[in-house]
């Protein structure tokens, strides 16, 4: 199967996936804020309206402002709505699900997230077409972003939060979802590997690959967390992804943290720090992240 991606916001994720669709021969293109050699740019009208009809499947990694206004849906949204793309998809975040007390939420959980922005978006592409998927993702991580960077450059905390758990997806699996997806039903989908746990264990973990010695732990009180990354110790959840199994036959190709940090291990140099922008999701691997596109 091939077609033409349209893409909102070429981040790391999105990246990821047009990488991977243009080896499989997709034509993609792809907005930013300004444009560049290979993207236009997103106030581009004329350019972004024709590459909307030129599409057979649209995707929006362009998170909303905190008040729930989407920049996609205000300038584009009925352009999408007259686009005859057969596959609309959007990257949301688990953050909509709130704090669980460390239990598991699936689909059917409320939406009472902090974030009450990323709630109001989630719900409107929702509410543009009954063939949107919408694709809630924790804390993502992969090649150049992940646990291994932070350790390395210092960055990495270790807090005393005893029963505090995050899920957490390589940016791979990620694509490999959104690419079941294309011939799976609309609806919305948690995309998180198999093994949700407490962020102190992938930086042990993380530290041991690396040969160094795990940062010590530290109260919440005590570790000069930004506010950003304080809310998100506010909330604990184990994030359920047996719907994306069942409907779209996905499995993560790296269940657990561990697989994942190994991959990461032998596609980047960890020593190295990342020049990356943050990734845009909703849990713990990452707190910089939700600011900015996936």
């Amino acid at each position: 199967m091939t077609g033409r991606l349209f893409i909102f916001g070429m981040g790391y994720t999105s990246s990821h996936l047009a990488r991977r669709l243009r080896a499989d021969g997709w034509q993609v293109t792809a907005t930013r804020r300004e444009a560049d050699a290979s993207n236009i740019a997103f106030d581009d009208s004329a350019s972004v309206e024709a590459g909307l009809g030129a599409a057979t499947h649209i995707l929006s990694s362009v998170p909303p402002s905190r008040e729930g206004n989407d920049p996609v849906l205000q300038k584009y949204g009925e352009a999408i709505k007259k686009s005859r793309a057969d596959w609309i998809g959007y990257l949301s975040s688990t953050g909509v699900y709130g704090d669980a007390g460390g239990g598991w939420v699936d689909e059917s959980a409320p939406i009472t997230g902090r974030r009450v922005g990323r709630n109001a978006a989630d719900q409107a592409w929702q509410a543009l077409s009954g063939e949107v998927r919408v694709f809630r993702l924790p804390g993502i991580y992969g090649p150049g972003r992940s646990a291994l960077e932070r350790v390395a450059e210092g960055k990495a905390k270790r807090i005393d939060q005893p029963g505090q758990v995050f899920s957490r997806i390589h940016v791979e699996d990620i694509v490999s979802a959104i690419v079941a997806s294309f011939e799976g039903p609309a609806g919305i989908f948690n995309i998180a590997d198999d093994f949700p746990c407490a962020q102190n264990a992938v930086i042990s973990h993380a530290a041991e690959l690396l040969g160094m010695a795990a940062p010590p732990l530290q109260s919440i009180e005590d570790a000069d967390l930004s506010p950003m990354a304080r809310a998100f110790y506010a909330e604990n959840r184990r994030v359920a992804n047996g719907k994306a199994k069942r409907l779209l036959g996905w499995r993560p190709l790296i269940p657990t943290y561990r697989e994942g940090l190994a991959a990461c291990m032998e596609m980047s140099s960890p020593m190295k720090p990342s020049s990356a922008p943050p990734a845009a999701s909703g849990d713990q691997t990452n707190p910089r992240k939700a600011s900015r596109a996936a």
